[in-house]
């Protein structure tokens, strides 16, 4: 897995502050930029975040490119409706080398492992045979399994990575979609630290949203490693 913050809103936390701002000022734009210091900015984007009022969070936009990742992350990954996409087309590319996502759990039992390659491979030649028998790319593809590794472009606003991050951060959460997350969550905080300043899975803020909980919660100094 290959993950880049390729695009972003400029300055984008002062682009919310101003955001913030704008809803109870009776200046215009000009006269806040001057009054807006980066200390205003900070102690206004804490103080709305900490209250809920998220919708100025939507200001800000960032841009994902996701490499080498499976289909089976690609149908979790769209159920998030807010966020937009674009994903290589098994329609259009021909999958003409094997490239495949292997879960971890199947990794690490080389007799497993062994049968799961097997079984890739012959659906990669099925595939090539389909096509070669004339058969167009969109109905060959059929035979190709979940694990077939495929790239996405990606772009949400702050408010829609946060609950991003909340659901896919979380420990019961897939294990790919989970890595990830985590790495979009390091990405974006770098960026704008204090729009994901406790960004991550209800554990990180002292409430686990699960009826069962894992039992093993992430603590807030776990942030501290991304």
């Amino acid at each position: 897995m290959k993950v880049e913050l390729i695009k972003y809103t400029k300055d984008p936390q002062r682009t919310c502050a101003l955001a913030s701002r704008m809803c109870y000022s009776d200046i215009g734009l000009e006269a806040l930029e001057l009054e807006m210091s980066e200390e205003k900015c900070e102690k206004l984007l804490k103080y709305v975040i900490a209250s809920g009022h998220h919708s100025i969070l939507e200001h800000a936009n960032f841009t994902f490119s996701i490499s080498h990742v499976s289909r089976a992350l690609l149908a979790q990954m769209t159920r998030h409706r807010l966020a937009s996409f674009s994903v290589q087309s098994q329609r259009y590319v021909k999958a003409s080398v094997p490239e495949f996502v292997v879960p971890p759990s199947i990794a690490s039992d080389e007799k497993i492992l062994k049968k799961y390659n097997s079984f890739i491979l012959n659906a990669y030649q099925v595939y090539a045979e389909l096509l070669e028998a004339g058969i167009i790319k969109e109905d060959a593809r059929f035979v190709l399994p979940n694990a077939v590794a495929t790239n996405i472009i990606v772009s949400m606003n702050a408010r829609e990575l946060r609950h991003f991050f909340a659901i896919r951060c979380c420990r019961r959460s897939q294990w790919e979609i989970r890595d990830l997350a985590w790495h979009m969550l390091k990405l974006a905080k770098e960026i704008a630290p204090i729009l994901f300043e406790d960004a991550g899975p209800g554990c990180i803020r002292g409430h686990c949203p699960e009826v069962k909980p894992c039992g093993n919660p992430y603590k807030k100094e776990f942030l501290q490693t991304l």
